[in-house]
């Protein structure tokens, strides 16, 4: 239970003002039907992190005890740097085409989460954690979280959510694990 509370949070707070968030603002912007692109959202995540997770817990497989405590220590104090750096969206939303609003917005969100700081969290808790479908349900139900009322009422929420103090927030969480990893005993 602790994996899955633990990624919930870490990613609905990491994902404000986030590229992905920034995207699921310009799809529903664009397309005006939030069904198709909240199931997008919601597949493409599904996906993404179960990949991420798998990478996690392949590479903790890997690497010994006292490598990976070195690891996920340093991992998460360089995400709580990174969550300070707001996230800007470089490309506009997919041309409608032939994948139709649901297409477009899986493929968009799986492609716009590689290498995103919410994947490489993903890939972090699987290597601390033992429990992928945990890892995996909690960050993904942390996207929805963050994602859904961006795609429900837009700008208006925005506008209102203290974005900076939600990163700042997130920096601090991520810190803390990333400290507590390297006092952890060694194995």
């Amino acid at each position: 239970m602790e994996a899955f509370l633990v990624s919930t949070g870490i990613v609905a707070l990491a994902e404000m003002g986030d590229k992905t968030q920034l995207l699921a603002l310009v799809l529903a912007a664009r397309y005006r039907r939030s069904v198709p692109i909240v199931l997008g959202i919601l597949v493409a995540t599904l996906a993404n992190h179960a990949l991420a997770a798998g990478f996690g817990t392949w590479i903790t497989g890997m690497a010994g005890p006292e490598a990976m405590r070195w690891i996920l220590g340093v991992s998460f104090i360089a995400m709580a740097v990174w969550t300070l750096v707001p996230d800007r969206l470089d490309e506009g939303a997919p041309a409608r085409n032939r994948l139709g609003i649901f297409g477009a917005t899986l493929v968009a969100f799986f492609l716009a989460e590689m290498g995103d700081k919410t994947q490489v969290a993903t890939i972090a808790l699987a290597a601390r954690y033992d429990a992928i479908v945990s890892v995996v349900a909690g960050t993904t139900l942390g996207m929805m979280l963050a994602n859904v009322p961006v795609v429900y009422f837009g700008e208006r929420i925005l506008r209102r959510v203290p974005v900076r103090i939600l990163h700042g927030v997130a920096a601090v969480v991520f810190a803390i694990m990333g400290v507590l990893a390297l006092l952890a005993p060694p194995a």
